[in-house]
């Protein structure tokens, strides 16, 4: 099977399942940290070189405070997890915002925490528009200089997206990372993740034709 070098999640669809358990939404975001974990350890076992998390963005700040506090500790949760694992971290958001936590500044670049290895970014407090912002229009359009000018430039191309929750959306994940992505989507919330959905994202994966335009 051809494993992609580097894959996106998107992990959606927490506060649906939480209201479909009968709470309130915001009890839905500490549900996906033992997701999170066991994608790391599946992704690591099988190869993947690279992993990136959609953790929240600018946008979903907007909502009630209640939910805020509670998507961002759960963030902050899921680093802290990961540092604990063979992992080279990374978190990339805008940290000129108050709504950055304070807790993941010592993230902002990328650490190597036990053997390193893999590498794990999350994005929190992203927004496309932030990582954008460096590029002038008078700058060359080459590829190198668009990248090297990019907040987000320490990630790398993204291979497959994989979004749990049932939307066909990207929601504004790294807009020049995954302009080649193959996009799967898992219909099933994220709080309900199963082992089987990567494995079966990898089978759809590998069936796919990668020709990058050309």
């Amino acid at each position: 099977m051809r494993i992609p070098n580097h894959i996106g999640i998107i992990p959606d669809g927490n506060r649906r399942w939480a209201l479909k358990q009968g709470m309130s939404k915001e009890k839905g975001y500490d549900k996906g940290l033992n997701p999170g974990l066991e994608v790391f350890k599946i992704c690591k076992e099988i190869g993947i070189k690279e992993i990136t998390y959609y953790g929240f963005t600018v946008d979903n700040t907007k909502r009630p405070s209640v939910q805020t506090k509670a998507f961002t500790k759960a963030c902050i949760d899921a680093v802290n997890m990961l540092s604990k694992e063979d992992a080279s971290l990374l978190v990339v958001g805008n940290t000129n915002s108050p709504m950055f936590p304070k807790e993941l500044i010592p993230y902002t670049k990328r650490r190597d925490f036990g053997k390193g290895g893999i590498k794990v970014n999350f994005l929190v407090n992203y927004g496309w528009n932030w990582d954008l912002g460096s590029l002038n229009q008078n700058d060359s359009i080459g590829k190198n200089n668009i990248i090297k000018n990019l907040k987000s430039r320490d990630v790398s191309r993204v291979d497959l997206i994989i979004r749990w929750g049932g939307r066909r959306r990207l929601s504004g994940f790294l807009p020049v990372q995954s302009i080649y992505s193959d996009f799967y989507v898992v219909d099933d919330y994220w709080p309900d993740f199963k082992a089987q959905h990567i494995y079966d994202a990898l089978s759809w994966y590998d069936k796919q034709d990668i020709t990058l335009g050309g």
